[in-house]
C-alpha cells in the first residue's frame, strides 16, 4: 500500500474497499471508516515523529475523544479510494485531525473532523498539551477543514427518557492494542440499536460521537436510545456511568 505526505501537509494512503467493511448494501459501514481512518493517523502521526511509538517514550498515548463523520456519498464495495489525513493543531485542549475519502476522480465521499487528547499511558490521566510542543511542530500543520466546526458535545436530549435497547459485554473481538475498547466497536453498538428497516433502506448522513469514559474486557455496556425525526441517539453506561454517546443522522 502507497503511504505519503503531499506538499501541503496532508497524508494519504489508496485502498479498495473490501467486502468485509461492507454492509448488505453493499455500502462502507460507519464502523468500517473509523477503523481506517484511525489507523490512518497511527501511520500519519509515525512519520512526523509523535506517533504511537514516540508518545510511549514519554510514557503517554492519543487517546480519541470526538469524531464527526459526513458521509457525502458513501463508497461501495470494489470501490478504489484514497483517504487523506491531516493535523491542525491544538484548540484548547484537543489536538485536531481532520479526514477526506474521495474516490478515483478526486470526489469527496466522506468528510471527518477528530478531536484527540494526551493521557498518561499507566493512569490514563490527562496530560497538559504543552507536553507535546516540541513534537508536534506547527510548520506540518494543515490550516484545510475537512468539516468547518470542530465535533460538538454530544448527549442524551433533556427531558426525554431514553429506551434501554441493548447492552453488551467487553470481550476479545472489542480490545485494541491498549487493551481497552476500540472506538469503532462504540459505533457498531449504537448501529445495532436502530431500527434494521432504516439501517436497510437509508444510508447514515452524519455521524457524531463522544467518548467518555473507557470500558475494559468483562464490562457490561447498557444501551439507551432515543429516536426523534432526525434519528437517534444512543449512549453507552457501564454501573450507570455514561462510556460513550453518539448521534446518528440519516
Amino acid at each position: 500500500m502507497e503511504n505519503r505526505y503531499t506538499k501541503d501537509n496532508k497524508y494519504y494512503q489508496e485502498t479498495i474497499i473490501p467486502c468485509y467493511d461492507a454492509d448488505a448494501s453493499f455500502h462502507l459501514k460507519p464502523a468500517a471508516f473509523m477503523d481506517l481512518a484511525q489507523e490512518l493517523a497511527y501511520w500519519a502521526a509515525g512519520e512526523l515523529g509523535f506517533g504511537f511509538d514516540d508518545l510511549q517514550t514519554h510514557g503517554t498515548a492519543w487517546v480519541l475523544s470526538r469524531m464527526h463523520i459526513r458521509f457525502t456519498d458513501m463508497p461501495l464495495w470494489r470501490d478504489k479510494v484514497r483517504l487523506i489525513t491531516w493535523h491542525k493543531g491544538l484548540e484548547g485542549l484537543f489536538f485536531l485531525r481532520d479526514f477526506r475519502m474521495e474516490d478515483e476522480t478526486g470526489k469527496e465521499r466522506v468528510a471527518c473532523t477528530s478531536s484527540w487528547l494526551v493521557v498518561d499511558a499507566q493512569t490514563h490521566r490527562l496530560m497538559r498539551s504543552d507536553r507535546l510542543e516540541n513534537m508536534v511542530q506547527p510548520d506540518t500543520q494543515s490550516p484545510d477543514n475537512a468539516i468547518e466546526a470542530s465535533c460538538p458535545k454530544v448527549q442524551l436530549p433533556r427531558g426525554v427518557e431514553a429506551e434501554k435497547t441493548g447492552e453488551h459485554r467487553v470481550s476479545y473481538s472489542d480490545l485494541d492494542i491498549l487493551g481497552h475498547t476500540n472506538n469503532a466497536r462504540y459505533v457498531v453498538w449504537a448501529m445495532d440499536c436502530i431500527d434494521p428497516a432504516q439501517t436497510a433502506d437509508a444510508r447514515v448522513k452524519d455521524l457524531y460521537i463522544n467518548f467518555i469514559k473507557e470500558t475494559r474486557l468483562g464490562d457490561v455496556v447498557e444501551l439507551f436510545s432515543i429516536h426523534d425525526a432526525d434519528g437517534w441517539t444512543v449512549e453507552g453506561r457501564v454501573e450507570g456511568h455514561p462510556a460513550f454517546c453518539a448521534r446518528i443522522q440519516f
